[in-house]
C-alpha cells in the first residue's frame, strides 16, 4: 500500500477517534467529577488544559498552537522520506496527535489559537490526557523502536 495512504489513514482515524472521545467526555462528564476505572491508577476526569503536559506554561497557549501547527506541517516531509509502511503509520499517529490537540487550540474556548485542550484520562493523579496524547506517545515509542531495530546498510 502507498505510504501516503497509510499515513493519511492513520492520521484521519486518529483524529476521528480523538474528536469522538473528546465529544463523549464533554457530554458524559462534569468538571470536577472523577470516575475511577482502575482504582486510583486510571480514572475519568474532565479538565480543560491551556498549557502542555502538566499544565506547563498555561498562560502561553499560543506557543503550543504555533508548535502544533509547525509539527503538522513538518511531519509530511518525513513521510516523503519514509522507507516503510510501518514508518508512515507511526508518522500518521504523530500527525493525528498533533492535529487533534491543535484543533482544540484553534476552535475551543476561550477562542481561536488560545483554546483549551479537552483532557479526560487521569493517570493516577499524575497527569490528565486524551487520545491525541496517547497517539503522540505511541508514535514516539514506535519511531524509537523502528530506529533502534533498523539494520545498518553496508556501503
Amino acid at each position: 500500500m502507498n505510504k501516503w495512504c497509510i499515513w493519511a489513514g492513520a492520521s484521519v482515524l486518529g483524529v476521528a477517534v480523538d474528536f469522538a472521545s473528546k465529544e463523549w467526555a464533554l457530554g458524559a462528564l462534569s468538571t470536577g467529577q472523577k470516575i475511577p476505572l482502575l482504582g486510583s491508577l486510571l480514572s475519568l476526569e474532565l479538565v480543560f488544559n491551556a498549557g502542555a503536559a502538566f499544565s506547563f506554561l498555561s498562560s502561553h497557549t499560543w506557543v503550543f498552537t504555533v508548535l502544533a501547527a509547525l509539527a503538522c506541517l513538518i511531519i509530511p516531509f518525513f513521510v516523503r522520506r519514509a522507507h516503510s509502511g510501518e514508518l508512515a503509520c507511526a508518522l500518521g499517529l504523530l500527525e493525528a496527535g498533533a492535529l487533534g490537540n491543535l484543533l482544540d487550540r484553534l476552535f475551543r474556548y476561550p477562542g481561536f489559537g488560545e483554546g483549551h485542550v479537552v483532557d479526560f484520562l487521569n493517570y493516577g493523579n499524575f497527569f490528565v490526557g486524551n487520545v491525541a496524547d496517547i497517539a503522540i506517545v505511541a508514535a514516539v515509542v514506535w519511531l524509537a523502536l523502528i530506529e533502534l531495530t533498523k539494520k545498518e546498510v553496508k556501503k
